[in-house]
């Protein structure tokens, strides 16, 4: 039986890499991102469940960069598609976890066909700088193993 780590390093900020449409991002503040499936109970006799049936699995997220970076994606939607806009922009990302030069095994997670849902911008009086969160969905994530 493995022993469980105590007071053992964990994963921080710090750690994280984000490449995205193949180049590091640096202004990145957030990443989430997560698969799900529709699942429901399947009754029958009686008024208990008999299994759970299984359906589609989805595939979605959100990146939270500062506007400078929206602006770099912006550039590469209109250098690609003629138009700045994120909402056209079909990207992988690659998501690193880790410091192999502190010791910490490297995981990679990776994200496969990226599609923004939204594109908002905003700010409050006294912000020191702009962060949009853009939502995506996308077709697969392969986690690190």
């Amino acid at each position: 039986m493995e022993k469980p780590m105590i007071n053992g390093r964990q994963y921080e900020w710090a750690d994280i890499s984000i490449y995205l449409g193949g180049r590091m991002v640096i202004g990145a503040r957030g990443i989430k991102y997560k698969e799900s499936q529709d699942k429901e109970l399947l009754y029958a006799k009686g008024n208990r469940p008999l299994s759970i049936q299984k359906g589609n699995i989805k595939y979605e997220g959100s990146i939270v960069l500062l506007q400078s970076e929206v602006e770099t994606l912006k550039e590469l939607a209109r250098s690609v598609r003629g138009r700045a806009s994120v909402l056209d922009l079909n990207l992988n990302a690659v998501v690193c976890y880790g410091d192999p030069s502190k010791g910490d095994p490297m995981l990679t997670d990776m994200i496969y066909n990226i599609q923004f849902t939204e594109a908002e911008k905003g700010g409050n009086q006294g912000d020191k700088n702009m962060e949009i969160t853009l939502p995506f969905i996308c077709t697969d994530i392969k986690y690190a193993v």
